[in-house]
């Protein structure tokens, strides 16, 4: 059986059946970058938690059955990307997963979902943000915000940071295992700024104006870009570029459309341009 022709991608995160965020965003875009995306959910819901209402399932308990269905397959992934947990117990069950999985030639992404401007979100415990650090160890490639990156370094957080703090948050951030790093949603005046740094290059602040407001699941589409990008080859600044390009264009359509900021970005209408 050759289930391992074709490049791979696990994709480690919640699934919502409406408001395109999470594994629902990460599938068809990793898909439009040929590359396969095997979904392991950590929990289902029917609308993501920006609604006033919605149905949640955890799948703590199902998480180890379902992957060790995966390894009698003798499946092999060139990506392993996360994103969203929502207990210690499943970052446990990642950090397993990297054990069994990671190898030295794959590439792991981790978008460490923990907060927005300057707090945790409510789920988000002091022993959850311990382990997190432990899991970005095993990280290649780390995607935070500003705010999570101040949780990961220890630095408080604020409105304004200098570029330099920035890059030393970076540093710090690579100190614990990355080798590449992209601080995402610094503020600028009328830009907003991505801040991308790699081992051993000279760091690149990459800008774009600011267009309406932020909607659900622009993380995660540029986190399954950068993923995608990653394992097949694509330097790291040109797919931070293009992953910054490509949801302004998900923002920007919209806009037009009228789209509810809870509905996220119809990125269905501009995936065509994703190549």
């Amino acid at each position: 059986m050759h289930h391992n022709n074709q490049k791979k991608i696990a994709v480690i995160n919640d699934f919502s059946g409406f408001g395109r965020c999470s594994i629902a965003v990460a599938l068809p875009i990793i898909s439009i970058l040929k590359v396969q995306c095997c979904p392991l959910p950590t929990s289902i819901f029917s609308n993501h938690t920006g609604f006033k209402s919605f149905f949640f399932d955890d799948y703590t308990e199902k998480m180890n059955p379902y992957i060790n269905e995966w390894k009698k397959l003798g499946l092999q992934f060139e990506g392993i990307s996360t994103g969203f947990l929502g207990s210690k117990e499943q970052i446990k069950i990642v950090i397993d997963f990297f054990k069994a999985f990671k190898t030295k030639d794959n590439i792991v992404i981790v978008d460490p979902v923990m907060g927005d401007y300057g707090k945790t979100y409510s789920t988000y415990t002091a022993q959850m943000c311990e382990e997190m650090k432990k899991l970005i160890a095993y990280a290649d490639i780390l995607t935070p915000n500003v705010t999570e990156a101040c949780i990961l370094t220890d630095i408080p957080y604020k409105e304004k940071f200098h570029l330099s703090e920035y890059q030393m948050m970076a540093e710090k951030l690579c100190e614990k295992g990355p080798q590449k790093v992209v601080i995402s949603g610094i503020v600028q005046g009328e830009f907003i700024a991505n801040y991308c740094y790699e081992k051993g290059s000279k760091p690149h602040i990459i800008r774009s104006h600011r267009v309406g407001t932020q909607r659900s699941g622009t993380g995660d589409i540029f986190a399954a870009i950068i993923s995608a990008d990653a394992v097949n080859g694509v330097p790291f600044e040109k797919s931070v570029r293009k992953a910054s390009k490509f949801v302004k264009k998900c923002i920007l359509k919209s806009i037009e459309m009228d789209i509810p900021l809870t509905d996220g970005v119809c990125f269905e209408e501009v995936l065509h341009s994703l190549k």
